[in-house]
């Protein structure tokens, strides 16, 4: 325990230098989507590699097809040491719209507000001030220990704002060497201001496209109507029965390998302060829409879901043409919680689909991709270190939280390294992220950087 006090008030004294730091790695414009950035690109993970070499780590710039990645690797040489991966990007959005900065994006400023102290700069929160957080908290524990608790393997890529093209292909040429007991992941946020959270779940995701074919040609619908069958009468009775009275989701078998919540789990998120009016309200909606007799947060993040995000038919310009359409199509999407299978999903949708067809009528499906969802047992003792650190840091209990959407990398790390990851980080809802005036609260990159260090001497034991 007095270790860690060394490193909590190295972490402290360090605060100004450390924000030096962050300020310089804002200032270059490591945008990965657009080519005339892909020197700055490079330059940021120069600028990465210097400042771990400095600390100790066995780091090198490693070359992909894109942008490079940054590698670093610090031991104890303590047998037993758990051996972690941290990851983050250095990589950030485009700054436009450019006139709705109020100061340039690639120029940090901190700026008085009334809830405290803002570093304001494109990257700041996604994901540079994040990543520096851990980065910080490894500076204090070398300089006043020594050495890290924990064997740790920082990977930092530079395409995460433009796909991660190039990761698949690393991770795969790369599998033993960052190989680890577990995946910390800091691209995420708090529940509040005074609130950390662990996202413990990731939603998965199956995208698929149907065409339903009817006539050769567009009808005349006075000459066919109620003779010819119309393609998108036929999608409209499929979309229907997707779902019952009670909002369930109809495929045979989907919800296989779908587990309740445990009891102090859905106990906790009953309480959370937010309602669906009010989560709702800002959208301009009143009403949660999902699944009977489950909670607002259950709906968001631990239960499927079944959308229809675009649907096209017939004659869609101004006016009035009067057709039966050749054709009809439409985009769904199913987001998957605990052990659903994407492949059986897809299968079992295809299925109903055709059960659905008329005699006179054929489909095409087009698929846009698949991914399981992720969790971390609720039992992992790693979770449970993670909340006594960051509960001894903030004072108060974590949230385990949930996450309604994905994050591809979390999933790669799963199904090709077969590790789980504790996803801790210090966003705000309100940080901007891919907005102009992009914003990290200073308390988020302070206390973030102190709760890596307590989660840190957690994990080591």
């Amino acid at each position: 325990m007095a270790a860690l006090d060394a490193v909590l008030t190295r972490i402290d004294s360090n605060l100004d230098q450390a924000l030096d730091r962050l300020f310089a790695l804002i200032a270059i414009p490591s945008i990965s989507t657009d080519p005339t950035y892909a020197a700055d690109c490079r330059r940021a993970a120069e600028w990465l590699v210097g400042e771990l070499q400095s600390l100790g780590f066995d780091t090198a710039l490693r070359p992909t097809e894109g942008h490079p990645m940054v590698v670093a690797k610090a031991r104890t040489g303590r047998q037993g040491a758990p051996h972690l991966l941290f990851y983050g990007h250095y990589d950030v959005q485009p700054p436009d719209p450019l006139d709705l900065w109020e100061t340039p994006p690639f120029a940090p400023r901190m700026a008085d507000m009334p809830t405290g102290k803002q570093i304001i700069g494109r990257g700041v929160a996604d994901d540079k001030g994040q990543l520096m957080t851990f980065v910080e908290a490894c500076r204090a524990y070398k300089e006043t220990a020594g050495a890290l608790p924990c064997d740790v393997t920082i990977l930092l890529e530079g395409e995460e704002e433009s796909g991660s093209a190039s990761l698949p292909a690393f991770l795969a040429a790369n599998r033993d060497e960052l190989a680890a007991d577990l995946v910390l992941v800091c691209d995420t946020g708090m529940w509040d201001r005074e609130t950390p959270a662990i996202t413990t779940m990731l939603r998965g995701l199956v995208l698929e496209e149907v065409v339903i074919h009817a006539a050769d040609r567009d009808l005349h619908s006075g000459m066919f109507g109620g003779a010819a069958v119309n393609p998108i009468h036929v999608l409209a009775k499929i979309i229907a029965d997707l779902h019952d009275e009670t909002h369930r989701i109809t495929l045979p078998g989907f919800y296989d390998g779908v587990a309740e919540l445990p009891p102090e789990i859905a106990e906790q998120w009953r309480h959370l302060p937010q309602e669906g009016h009010d989560f709702l309200g800002d959208v301009g909606l009143s009403e949660p829409a999902g699944e009977k007799g489950r909670s607002l947060q259950e709906m968001l993040w631990a239960r499927p879901t079944c959308d229809v995000n675009g649907i096209i038919g017939g004659y869609t310009g101004k006016g009035s043409k009067t057709v039966l359409p050749a054709q009809a199509s439409a985009k769904f999407s199913f987001r998957l919680v605990g052990q659903q299978d994407p492949e059986k999903i897809a299968a079992s949708f295809r299925s109903f689909v055709h059960a659905r067809l008329p005699a006179d009528c054929h489909v095409e499906f087009i698929s846009h991709g698949a991914s399981p969802a992720h969790q971390l047992p609720f039992s992992s003792e790693a979770l449970t270190r993670a909340v006594a650190a960051l509960r001894a840091e903030w004072n108060t209990e974590p949230v385990l939280a949930g996450c309604g959407g994905s994050i591809p990398i979390v999933g790669a790390f799963k199904q090709d390294l077969g590790m789980d990851a504790l996803m801790i980080g210090f966003g705000l809802d309100d940080d901007r992220i891919h907005s102009p005036n992009e914003k990290y609260e200073l308390s988020s990159f302070h206390k973030g950087a102190r709760s890596w260090a307590r989660v840190l001497a957690a994990l080591a034991g």
